[in-house]
């Protein structure tokens, strides 16, 4: 759709749930909407069965992390009508600690894409029919994807040859600060210096020479 059609029907969403939706934007043609999470069921009904937005699809449920607002979470809810031949992104924002309206009523696929969403973020939804950890260990602490949980990780596992079972204990790193800068030589591989491979010096015998060498030989 152009970016005027996409304008069009955000208006007619726009006003047919004036109270729900707080604004869109329209970016690289795709409409994304910005709407009140206690509205949420709401919204979603009503892009499902609008003939004019007809989302009959919910595609992904994801979310982002920003410690420094007060409602610390966005929901990102992504929709596809095979009939209009669109995509709809629909954005509702949280608080940490608030719950969120579950989907699995309105769309079964929720289901698993909620569970996940509480997996990496710590997202509660709502009249979930079993809401419980997905990608991660059942006892894993914390959330991944919230930007505060360490990079390292809480525990670590491996496996015990005594115990003859998987044990988690505390990280144990070799060294309490590492610093990396992604430069590595690669001596050998060309004969010029390779871009972004400044810390390595030119070869001074490269696979050219190295060619014309085992051929003179």
């Amino acid at each position: 759709m152009t970016n005027e059609a996409l304008a069009d029907l955000a208006e007619h969403i726009q006003e047919n749930l004036s109270e729900s939706i707080l604004s869109y934007n329209i970016t690289h043609g795709e409409l994304t909407l910005i709407g009140k999470a206690p509205d949420l069921r709401k919204i979603v009904q009503y892009l499902r069965d609008d003939r004019e937005v007809a989302a009959q699809t919910l595609m992904d449920i994801t979310a982002v992390d920003y410690p420094d607002r007060k409602e610390r979470f966005e929901v990102v809810y992504q929709f596809l009508s095979l009939s209009q031949n669109q995509r709809i992104r629909l954005k509702v924002s949280v608080a940490e600690g608030v719950a969120v309206e579950s989907l699995v009523p309105v769309f079964k696929v929720a289901n698993w894409l909620e569970r996940e969403v509480w997996d990496m973020f710590g997202i509660v939804f709502n009249n979930h029919p079993d809401l419980r950890r997905i990608l991660t260990d059942y006892g894993f602490e914390g959330h991944p994807l919230q930007k505060d949980f360490p990079l390292t990780g809480y525990v670590e596992l491996r496996y015990d040859e005594e115990l003859k079972r998987v044990v988690y204990e505390p990280v144990k790193l070799t060294q309490d600060f590492r610093r990396f800068d992604f430069l590595s030589p690669w001596e050998g591989m060309t004969d010029v210096q390779l871009p972004g491979d400044e810390k390595a010096q030119k070869p001074t015998v490269g696979y050219k020479e190295y060619k014309k060498e085992v051929r003179s030989s």
